[in-house]
């Protein structure tokens, strides 16, 4: 397939907003994509590389290539190209990265360019282009849609099904099924502003502590343990502390849902980016795993010998794990029975205080009564977690890219030093209305100092309300913290500048440390 054909399907997908006509471009494209290439041209669509980070910033991204006046480049070539840069180490790396991504560059035509630039740079963004693809596919094979997205479910990847429905049609779903040792997507929640909304949305429910760890799939089969992330990579090598947890368990084929953690001598749970550098460190494990022991939190079981547990309620599924996994190894959970009556709400509500009381992130409240629904973001699962804000200074913004072409969108955020001057904190584009672009890119263009290729630069005068999951640390930026899922939540053109958060009201929302 050329490269041309999926920038082109991508510039289309990204300038409607119907979902119908998505699914039609989708269709299209892939009833011409050959099944080899199946799982690259999805990921490109999704705006993600298979190969992950590049070690390429936006400056280089933002010098000017020569294009070629005519379309030559596969998709096949490309990912050749992008997978031998990505490979690139040592000395001069930055010098080789810069000759090759320039060679890519020059093989393609000015709409190749733009789509390959937003590619590398991360800004392709379709909107649920995973499960328009999903549509998409079943369309284009003739299989129908909910078969198609519980292969997708079970099978673990997208691009892995659709390589298979697209060599062999509708019959090769019956392949993919849930196997021990081959993760599934993982079922996901949605968010309740209060626990007492979740309790009137489910009914009979679970409460249960929200950690702040890493998600991980545990798979057991006899004495070969896998473990995978959310996002199906496998870590088990980087884990012997919950390798050696899984084979202490009675069984002899099993599959585990739950979080990786760490806590301090104190038992409160240690923040989070350590036990992100701690899972992505691949280098010396044994000197990781003692200055930085983890431990498994299961919450839910999805096969055990041999018998499918996915389609049972969530209150048969919670009463196998317990039997299975012993309390230290196991989410603390609350079940309420009755949620209208004020005993049982109230104590929800305790448990849910006592949970952010001993440093977790919040709760997630469960539906007795649901199956674990694989890589869907289920109406069953309501988690709860209070919100931060900050009232931070808009630096400057990038212009965007699809819908939001022509529109100022991504944010950088910035906190007041103690001398009067800011720092950037990070970067937002999420929880902008296509009214809020508007209003902003022409505010924003009035504020302008400088007008780079890729945005403006702006006067630090527009103060915006920031809401954000946590603090962490960061080398990247001045001060050394970020944001965490940071979100537009309105400006405020009520308070100046000089009124915004500073630096050290920033840090003091950093977790503890011991």
């Amino acid at each position: 397939m050329l490269l041309a054909d999926l920038a082109r399907t991508s510039r289309e997908v990204a300038a409607t907003s119907a979902r119908s006509r998505k699914t039609a471009l989708l269709a299209e494209l892939f009833r011409t994509t050959e099944p080899a290439e199946a799982p690259t041209v999805i990921t490109y669509l999704a705006g993600r590389l298979p190969q992950g980070r590049l070690g390429v910033g936006w400056s280089v991204l933002a010098e000017p290539v020569p294009a070629a006046t005519s379309p030559s480049l596969t998709v096949a070539q490309v990912d050749a190209a992008l997978t031998g840069l990505a490979a690139v180490r040592g000395t001069g790396a930055q010098a080789e990265r810069r000759r090759l991504l320039v060679a890519l560059l020059g093989a393609a035509t000015e709409p190749e360019q733009e789509f390959l630039i937003r590619l590398i740079g991360g800004e392709v963004r379709q909107g649920a282009l995973d499960a328009l693809a999903v549509d998409a596919l079943a369309v284009a094979s003739t299989a129908p849609a909910d078969q198609v997205r519980r292969a997708v479910m079970l099978g673990g990847t997208l691009g892995a099904v659709a390589r298979a429905l697209l060599a062999d049609g509708p019959d090769a779903l019956a392949r993919f099924g849930l196997t021990v040792g081959r993760p599934v997507l993982p079922m996901l929640a949605h968010t309740a502003r209060s626990v007492e909304e979740a309790l009137d949305r489910l009914g009979p429910c679970a409460v249960e502590e929200k950690l702040d760890g890493i998600r991980i799939q545990v798979h057991r089969d006899g004495p070969a343990v896998r473990i995978f992330t959310r996002t199906l990579e496998e870590i088990t090598d980087r884990l012997p502390e919950v390798v050696a947890a899984a084979l202490t368990l009675p069984a002899e084929r099993a599959v585990l849902d739950g979080e990786v953690i760490a806590v301090d001598p104190t038992g409160r749970p240690r923040p989070f980016q350590q036990i992100a550098g701690r899972v992505g460190s691949r280098l010396d494990v044994p000197s990781a795993t003692e200055s930085l022991p983890l431990s498994p939190a299961f919450f839910d079981l999805l096969t055990l010998d041999g018998q499918d547990l996915l389609e049972l309620p969530t209150e048969r599924r919670h009463a196998e794990l317990d039997a299975l996994v012993p309390g230290p190894l196991r989410v603390r959970r609350l079940v309420v029975a009755d949620p209208a009556a004020p005993a049982a709400r109230q104590a929800a509500s305790a448990f849910a205080e006592a949970a952010l009381a001993r440093g977790q992130e919040g709760v997630v409240v469960k539906a007795l009564d649901s199956p674990y629904t694989a890589g869907r973001r289920g109406s069953a699962w309501l988690k709860v977690k209070p919100v931060h804000t900050l009232d931070l200074v808009v630096l400057a913004a990038e212009w965007g890219h699809g819908r939001r072409a022509g529109r100022l969108s991504n944010l950088h955020l910035g906190t007041r030093r103690a001398d009067g001057s800011f720092a950037m904190l990070g970067k937002t584009f999420k929880g902008l209305t296509d009214a809020l672009l508007a209003w902003q890119t022409e505010e924003l263009q009035r504020l302008a100092v400088e007008r780079p290729a890729w945005g403006v630069r702006v006067r630090p005068e527009l103060v915006v309300e920031i809401a954000f999951d946590g603090v962490q640390r960061s080398s990247r930026y001045p001060e050394g913290v970020t944001l965490r899922f940071a979100r537009v939540l309105r400006y405020r053109p009520d308070k100046p500048a000089t009124e915004a958060d500073t630096v050290e009201a920033v840090r003091a929302l950093l977790p503890k440390e011991s």
